[in-house]
C-alpha cells in the first residue's frame, strides 16, 4: 500500500517541501531513495527501534521510501517521524486521513520519543505557506513555530502522540502564541546594558555617533582596555528591530541550531565574537555551498571555488 507524508527541507534560510513517499509491497528488504545522506540511511534501524517501542510492528516486506524531488539532496534526522507514520501507514497498521495535511518532522530516539530538530521557523513559514492545516513537531522546537499564525502547531513528545494526533484519538492542543506581543515585550531586553559602562568617555561617544550614523568601527588597544566589553553593550544602542528584521534573524538562528530548547522570537540585535584568528571566509560565512542539483562547492581562503567530491 502507498503512503504519502510530508516533511521539509532547508536551504540557506527557506523551507522547501518534501514528499516522503512509502510503499509497502510483497518481496523483501528495505530500499531508500531520492538523495538522502548517511543520517537519513540510518533512519531505518532507529525507525525500527522506535516502532518496536511504541507497541507496532516494522514490516518484514519490501518497504521502498522515496524523498521527492529526488534530484535534491536531503540531509539530517529530521525526517524520522514522517518515514515511520508513513510505514505504519503504508503497512495499514494506522488508519488515518489526516496524514496528508500535516507537515510533520522529528528525530526519533530508539525508544520513540523525539528530539528537538533544526530549521523550523522557516519550515513554518513554508507550511503556512503551502497550505498545510498544521505542523507536527517535537514539544521542544513548538515554541519556535508557534511564531508563525494561522497554522496549528502540534507539540508531541513521542510517536504515538503524534499518531493519536493522526487517528483524532490525542487531545493535545496547538500551542498559541502572540507574535507582536512577544516582539515588543523583548525589543530591548539586552543582557548587557551601554549604560552600565563606568568612564571611557571618548570611546562612548565614538560608539554613539557610529549608532546614530550608521558607521563601521575598529577598536584597537591592549588586552583589558574594554574592547569587546564595549562591543557586547553596542547593540542596545542600535535602533530596534523591526518585526521582518526579528524573524529574519529568528530563522538564520534557527537554520543554524544555536536557538536552543524551548526558544521564541528573536527580538534584540545580536552579538557575535568570532575567535581573532578566524579566516576572511568563515567571517562572511563561507564553507560549503549547495546549490539545488548540483555537487557541493568549497570556497577555500584564497576565494577559489573548487568542486568537493562525494
Amino acid at each position: 500500500m502507498l503512503a504519502k507524508s510530508y516533511g521539509s527541507s532547508v536551504y540557506g534560510v527557506d523551507a522547501n517541501v518534501i514528499t516522503i513517499e512509502v510503499n509497502v509491497s510483497q518481496g523483501t528488504r528495505f530500499h531508500m531513495v531520492g538523495l538522502p545522506d548517511n543520517a537519513i540511511k540510518e533512519s531505518e534501524h532507529r525507525i525500527d527501534a522506535a516502532i518496536k517501542y511504541s507497541g507496532y510492528k516494522m514490516p518484514r516486506q519490501k518497504v521502498v521510501i522515496n524523498l521527492a524531488p529526488a534530484d535534491v539532496k536531503k540531509e539530517g534526522s529530521a525526517y524520522d517521524l514522517p518515514i515511520a507514520l508513513g510505514i505504519l501507514s503504508g503497512s495499514e497498521q494506522i488508519f488515518t486521513q489526516e496524514l496528508g495535511h500535516y507537515m510533520i518532522m522529528g528525530e526519533l530516539a530508539l525508544d520513540g520519543t523525539l528530539r528537538p530538530i533544526k530549521g523550523v521557523l522557516p519550515i513554518a513559514i513554508e507550511a503556512r505557506k503551502q497550505g498545510f492545516k498544521g505542523f507536527i513537531l517535537p514539544q521542544e522546537n513548538a515554541a519556535e513555530a508557534a511564531i508563525v499564525n494561522n497554522l496549528d502547531v502540534i507539540p508531541v513528545s513521542n510517536l504515538n502522540d503524534a499518531i493519536g494526533v493522526l487517528e483524532g484519538r490525542s487531545e493535545i492542543k496547538p500551542m498559541e502564541m502572540d507574535t507582536r506581543d512577544i516582539f515588543f515585550t523583548n525589543l530591548n531586553d539586552y543582557e548587557a546594558d551601554f549604560a552600565d559602562v563606568q568612564g571611557q568617555e571618548n570611546i562612548k561617544r565614538a560608539l554613539e555617533i557610529a549608532a546614530a550614523g550608521g558607521h563601521n568601527v575598529i577598536m584597537v588597544g591592549p588586552p583589558g582596555a574594554g574592547k569587546t566589553m564595549l562591543a557586547k553593550r553596542f547593540p542596545s544602542i542600535l535602533p530596534p528591530l523591526s518585526l521582518t528584521e526579528a524573524l529574519e534573524t529568528t530563522k538564520i538562528h534557527s537554520v543554524a541550531g544555536r536557538l536552543g530548547a524551548h526558544a521564541s522570537l528573536i527580538a534584540t540585535r545580536p552579538y557575535r565574537a568570532p575567535h581573532h584568528t578566524i579566516s576572511d571566509v568563515a567571517l562572511v560565512g563561507g564553507g560549503v555551498i549547495y546549490r539545488r542539483g548540483c555537487e557541493p562547492t568549497e570556497v577555500n581562503a584564497n576565494n577559489n571555488t573548487f568542486r568537493r567530491n562525494g
